[in-house]
């Protein structure tokens, strides 16, 4: 089990840019194709900006055409929560970080069929990524 990071919305707005805020804490989405994770190809872990936890690795990374950064699964099962959104007139699970519930994006079922068919559609606002050394 994951130890729970629980602030207030002062604290998160202290820590957050007010992009990352706005995507993480306010459940909302950065404009396709204009993330700084995107296009990124360098080897790592991609890291929640909200409390650092790890999430994804760059192995399980691949462009989905999408316009957001996409990933085949997270780094591990528990490092990742979902949750059933129905926001915007359709029916999505929504993706949060099992540590601080921030807001990272949605799944979905049209990833490539051989790595399990998932799709992490992930706002790059939502992520800090760690090079490889």
């Amino acid at each position: 089990m994951t130890d729970k990071l629980i602030l207030s919305d002062a604290e998160w707005r202290e820590r957050l840019t007010p992009e990352q805020y706005a995507v993480l804490r306010q459940h909302g989405t950065e404009r396709a194709f204009g993330g700084k994770y995107d296009a990124n190809k360098a080897t790592g872990v991609y890291m929640c900006a909200g409390c650092g936890s790890p999430l994804f690795t760059s192995t399980k990374k691949y462009d989905s055409g999408s316009g957001w950064p996409s990933y085949t699964a997270p780094v591990d099962a528990g490092a990742v929560d979902e949750h059933r959104d129905g926001s915007h007139g359709m029916l999505r699970t929504e993706v949060r970080c099992a540590t601080c519930d921030g807001h990272l994006g949605h799944v979905f079922p049209d990833g490539p069929r051989d790595q399990g068919g998932l799709r992490y559609c992930i706002n790059s606002a939502a992520l800090e990524f760690d090079p490889e050394d």
